[in-house]
């Protein structure tokens, strides 16, 4: 949506104009629509009476009743209860879908069918809507009613059999990545869509699997696969076609070192005070005698500091850093000064903070603009101001449960 900046001049974003009608929860479908809520889409966040979306109970941290898990992916938007599996519902859902360019939902495949709400039933009467799907296993293929949840996808995607120690178990990663790359996906297959309606004029069914999404992160890894026939395995933090290329045990704590050229090679071991073996010279040569060379190094650099090493290698240009916590992080003045972290105020919390919008376009520009709805917040407005529903008739609806 368009704001007013400072200077009282009109700041458009890339999706104004743009009104998503969001049947999604729990994350990967949230996580979609939050992006297209900070590039300025209108956001529409239906979720049940009562009980809402899933992660509104997830918890703790709770903060004044609020989950901090759903408030980290659903600023931007507006909060609708509705039970759509009503008729009454659904009624209220269709005038709703008259109203928007997109619709995004995440449930089972076969689902929306049932209820008449599936892209092949709606898109005759609504040809330039853009209707995202996103499940586990996608729309087609012998799995495809399988349910999808994150650690699941990490598993079955292959991503935790290259996370971990080589002699360890696999591990997921600490964030809901396969759901969170779902998400990204889904997001900009929907803007691709956007673009190619300004061409067509047509809407078109937008499919985001889960297993599909994490597949596609496996890049290189899966690179190694289709030229050698063999799977890779578990490395912990070593890289498996560069060297040096992983953290490192200083005296006093862990950095990472990442040399990724022949000429950064020879900068750190002037840094270092190693001599540059001729045997180590090419980074060839670095990954097939790694065994050798990793003893060579970690002798080294546990002689000094982790500080006295990131000194001296970021002033050489040697690519390196701090393996540091959240309260590191979100305390750098780097983050501040491109706005990653932004404080909204919260109709319950009062001041909040979340993260910032990290894509950021010089004439459009996304922005945290609102903070993440209560349960229902907007009913009331949505159905009396977007669909003309009398206050009395809205009153009943939530006496009977449908809103």
């Amino acid at each position: 949506m368009a704001r007013v900046d400072d200077n009282h001049s009109v700041i458009m974003a890339p999706l104004d104009g743009i009104t998503v009608l969001d049947l999604t929860r729990v994350l990967s479908g949230p996580y979609c629509t939050m992006l297209l809520a900070d590039m300025g889409a209108r956001v529409i966040k239906i979720e049940q009476p009562g009980t809402g979306d899933d992660t509104r109970q997830w918890g703790p941290p709770f903060v004044a009743g609020e989950s901090t898990y759903f408030l980290s992916i659903n600023r931007n938007k507006e909060s609708v209860t509705l039970d759509f599996k009503t008729p009454e519902g659904r009624e209220i859902l269709q005038a709703l879908l008259d109203r928007c360019d997109v619709v995004v939902e995440n449930f089972r495949p076969g689902t929306m069918t049932k209820l008449g709400l599936d892209y092949d039933t709606i898109a005759p009467s609504h040809p330039r809507v853009i209707y995202c799907s996103i499940a586990g296993f996608g729309q087609t293929g012998p799995r495809r009613h399988e349910p999808g949840y994150d650690a699941v996808m990490q598993a079955e995607g292959g991503l935790m059999s290259i996370t971990g120690a080589a002699s360890g178990p696999p591990y997921r990663l600490g964030v809901a990545i396969a759901d969170i790359v779902t998400g990204m996906f889904a997001a900009q297959g929907i803007a691709f869509a956007l673009f190619a309606r300004e061409r067509t004029g047509r809407g078109q069914h937008v499919d985001i699997a889960m297993l599909d999404s994490v597949a596609a992160l496996l890049s290189y890894q899966a690179a190694i696969y289709f030229a050698t026939g063999t799977a890779p395995g578990r490395m912990g933090n070593r890289h498996p076609t560069i060297v040096p290329y992983e953290t490192f045990a200083a005296s006093d704590g862990e950095f990472v070192l990442a040399v990724g050229n022949d000429q950064q090679w020879r900068t750190f071991c002037g840094v270092a005070g190693i001599e540059p073996a001729e045997r180590f010279a090419t980074n060839r040569q670095r990954v097939t005698q790694y065994a050798e060379l990793k003893a060579v190094l970690e002798e080294r650099l546990r002689a000094h500091s982790r500080q006295y090493w990131i000194d001296r290698l970021k002033a050489a240009g040697v690519p390196c850093g701090s393996v540091r916590d959240l309260h590191e992080v979100f305390t750098d003045p780097q983050l501040a000064a491109r706005d990653m972290v932004a404080t909204l105020d919260h109709v319950t919390i009062g001041a909040l903070r979340l993260l910032g919008v990290p894509i950021k376009l010089s004439d459009t520009p996304g922005a945290v603009r609102s903070a993440p709805p209560t349960l229902g917040q907007h009913t009331s407005a949505v159905l009396r101001g977007d669909l003309g529903v009398a206050g009395d008739a809205v009153d009943d609806l939530r006496a009977r449960g449908i809103v």
